[in-house]
C-alpha cells in the first residue's frame, strides 16, 4: 500500500517574545499508508498540533522533508507547494468554532459552493443552485448525525454539535487526507460515538486517510489502525494503539483522595426554568424543574448529552445568565443571597464565584500577569465599593452596574459583543473595575502556581504562547488566585493528556479541600468524573433525571449514550 504521508527528520523551532527559542519538533519521522486511520499520542506540549499544522501546509519548518499525497515540502519549498497541500487536506482544529452565523446547512453549503466557484459564498435562496447545495449539504450533515439540525442557527448549537458541524464542512471539501486535532475533546460520549462513526464512514466510503491527534486514549484505541507516540518532539514508538497507550501512561501517578464535603448547604437551586427559542427552529432548549442543593467543599459533577443544558445551568449559577423562573441562592457570610435579583447583594455574591469557560475566551496576546491582574481587580474585596462610587459619578444605576459586573465573568469577545448591543465601549469595564497593580499579582499567584506546578516565569508569557496543558492550568489558576468560595468549571480539561490530567486533577482536589472551595464541574470525561467528583447529577433534555454517586451516574450516562468506544 503506498504512503499518503511521509515525514523525515522533521524539525521545527518557534521564536517567542517571552521564551526565546522553543523546539517543537526535533527529528521526527512518520509514515502513514493510504486509507489508514493513524493516531498521534503524546503529553501536552509534545509537538502534536505543530505536526498537524505542518501536514496541513499552513506551517513552515526548519529542517527535514514532508510528503503529502505525493507533494513534497522542504524548508525552502515555494509557497505554491504549500497551497497544493492545503487543497488535498482538511483540518478539524481543537477548541475552534470558526462557523458562519447562519444555519448548519448554510455553513456546509458555503464550503460546497467554494468547491464550485473558489469563493465561500451562498447563492440567492430562490435559485436552483441554492436548492441543489441544500440537498447536498444534508448528505454531509447526515454523515455526522446533524441532519435534524440543518435549519438550526450554528452559534446556538452545543459545543459537541459545533464540532460535528465543523467535521461536515471539512468533509464537504472532499479532501484526500483528513487531519483531526482533538476532534472529540469536548463532546459527550454519544456525540463522540457519532463523530467516531462518521470518521470511520468517511474513511471506508471515500478511502480517506485520517490522522487523528487525541489525548483520549479510548478514542485512539477504538478508532485507529496504528499509532505513533511523540515525546519532546521526537517519535519514540510506532506500533499498535494499545502499545502507544501503555507507553504513554507508564508511571502515571495514583489518584489523590477526593475532598471531604461538609454538612452545610451553601448553594440552592429551586424550580429553575430557562427556555431558548428561535423563530426559524422553534424551541432549542427548555430547562425546567431543576432543583439542587450543594454543600460546602463538595465537588459536584454535572454530566449529560450535548445540548442538555449543562453549560446554561452553570452560567445561570454564575449569574451571567438569568433564568426565566425559579431561584438560585448562595450563602454569603451566613445569609442567603439571591443570584436572580439584580443589585449590590448579587454583586457581592458573584464576587465570590469563579468560572472557567469551555473555550477560555482570554486575549491571546495578553500576558498571564495582565490576565491575572484583571481577574484580581474584578474579584477583590474592595472592587464593589470603588465601582459603586464611580457608577454614581457616571450616573449608572445599581441594576445596570450589576449587569456590567456580570460581563466581567464572560469571555472577552462575548462581553464586548454585549457592550456593543448596549452602545457602550469595552473601556467602561476597565474604568469601573480597574485591574490590580501588576506588582501585587505575584503574592496571589505564587501559592496557586506552586500547587499546579506552574513556574512563576509563566506570568510574563503570553496566553497564546502556552501549550494546551499550560493553558488549562493557567485558566484554573486565574480563578483560584481570586480565592473564590464557589468554583465553576465548564469542560476545561479536554486538552490534557491522561498523565497531565491526573496531575492537574490531584492538584485541584488537594487545593479545593485545603481551601474548602465548593466546586461544580461539567465534564464529558466519565473517568475524570468518577475520579474527582463526590456526587454527580445527570441532566437530559433540560431536566435532572438522576442524582447519586459518580460511578453509578456515569454508568447510566454511558449506557444511555450507547457509547461503544467506552464499553469496549
Amino acid at each position: 500500500m503506498p504512503s499518503a504521508v511521509v515525514v523525515e527528520d522533521l524539525r521545527k523551532v518557534y521564536e517567542t517574545e517571552t521564551r526565546g527559542e522553543v523546539v517543537a519538533l526535533d527529528g521526527l519521522n512518520l509514515e502513514v499508508e493510504e486509507g489508514e486511520i493513524h493516531g498521534i499520542l503524546g503529553r501536552s506540549g509534545a509537538g502534536k498540533s505543530t505536526l498537524i499544522r505542518i501536514l496541513r501546509g499552513v506551517e513552515r519548518f526548519d529542517e527535514g522533508r514532508v510528503e503529502v499525497c505525493g507533494i513534497e515540502l522542504t524548508p525552502d519549498a515555494p509557497e505554491s507547494r504549500f497551497t497544493e497541500v492545503k487543497k488535498v487536506t482538511a483540518i478539524h482544529p481543537q477548541r475552534e468554532f470558526g462557523l458562519w452565523p447562519e444555519t448548519a446547512a448554510e455553513n456546509v453549503m458555503r464550503k460546497l459552493y467554494w468547491k464550485r466557484s473558489g469563493v465561500e459564498e451562498l447563492p440567492p435562496e430562490d435559485t436552483s443552485d441554492y436548492e441543489e447545495l441544500y440537498e447536498e449539504a444534508l448528505e454531509y450533515l447526515r454523515i455526522v448525525g446533524l441532519e435534524h439540525k440543518a435549519d438550526h442557527y450554528a452559534p446556538v448549537l452545543s459545543g459537541g454539535e459545533k464540532q460535528r458541524l465543523l467535521l461536515a464542512r471539512q468533509l464537504a471539501k472532499d479532501p484526500e487526507v483528513l487531519l483531526l486535532d482533538e476532534p472529540a475533546a469536548m463532546s459527550c460520549p454519544g456525540t463522540k460515538q457519532q463523530l467516531l462513526d462518521a470518521i470511520r464512514r468517511a474513511n471506508e466510503e471515500k478511502g480517506l486517510t485520517v490522522i487523528v491527534v487525541s489525548h483520549l486514549t479510548e478514542v485512539i484505541e477504538y478508532l485507529c489502525d496504528t499509532a505513533t507516540l511523540i515525546e519532546e518532539g521526537r517519535d519514540v514508538l510506532h506500533g499498535s494503539p494499545r502499545e502507544a497507550v501503555e507507553r504513554l501512561t507508564r508511571g502515571m501517578p495514583e489518584p489523590a483522595p477526593k475532598p471531604e464535603p461538609g454538612e452545610e448547604v451553601v448553594l440552592r437551586v429551586s424550580d429553575l426554568e430557562k427556555r431558548y427559542q428561535l423563530l426559524r427552529c422553534g424551541e432549542t432548549l427548555h430547562m425546567r424543574d431543576v432543583n439542587l442543593e450543594v454543600r460546602r467543599g463538595e465537588v459536584l459533577a454535572v454530566v449529560g448529552p450535548s445540548g442538555a443544558g449543562k453549560t446554561v445551568l452553570l452560567r445561570m449559577i454564575a449569574g451571567v445568565e438569568l433564568p426565566d423562573g425559579g431561584e438560585i441562592e448562595l450563602k454569603v457570610d451566613g445569609e442567603w443571597v439571591s443570584l436572580t435579583d439584580l443589585g449590590y447583594g448579587r454583586m457581592e455574591a458573584r464576587r465570590r464565584i469563579g468560572i472557567v469557560h469551555q473555550e477560555f475566551g482570554y486575549v491571546h496576546h495578553a500576558t498571564v500577569r495582565d490576565l491575572l491582574a484583571g481577574r484580581l481587580g474584578v474579584k477583590s474585596a474592595s472592587v464593589l465599593e470603588r465601582a459603586r462610587e464611580r457608577a454614581e459619578e457616571l450616573g449608572i444605576s445599581e441594576k445596570v452596574l450589576d449587569v456590567l459586573y456580570a460581563l466581567t465573568d464572560l469571555p472577552r469577545e462575548e462581553a464586548e459583543e454585549r457592550l456593543k448591543e448596549l452602545d457602550l465601549s469595552p473601556e467602561i469595564l476597565d474604568e469601573l473595575f480597574p485591574r490590580l497593580p501588576a506588582e501585587e499579582v505575584e503574592r496571589f499567584a505564587r501559592p496557586v502556581f506552586q500547587a499546579f506546578d506552574l513556574p512563576m516565569e509563566v506570568l510574563d508569557m503570553k496566553f497564546g504562547e502556552l501549550s494546551g496543558g499550560q493553558k488549562v492550568r493557567v485558566a484554573i489558576a486565574l480563578e483560584l488566585a481570586t480565592e473564590p468560595e464557589l468554583l465553576l468549571l465548564d469542560e476545561p480539561f479536554g486538552d490534557l493528556d491522561p498523565v497531565t490530567l491526573r496531575s492537574v486533577t490531584n492538584s485541584l482536589k488537594r487545593f479545593v479541600e485545603r481551601r474548602g472551595i465548593t466546586t461544580i464541574l461539567v465534564s464529558h470525561d466519565v473517568r475524570f468524573v468518577e475520579e474527582t467528583a463526590t456526587r454527580a447529577v445527570l441532566l437530559d433534555d433540560g431536566r435532572i433525571v438522576m442524582e447519586g454517586g459518580p460511578e453509578e451516574v456515569c454508568r447510566e450516562f454511558v449506557e444511555r449514550s450507547e457509547a461503544r468506544f467506552l464499553q469496549s
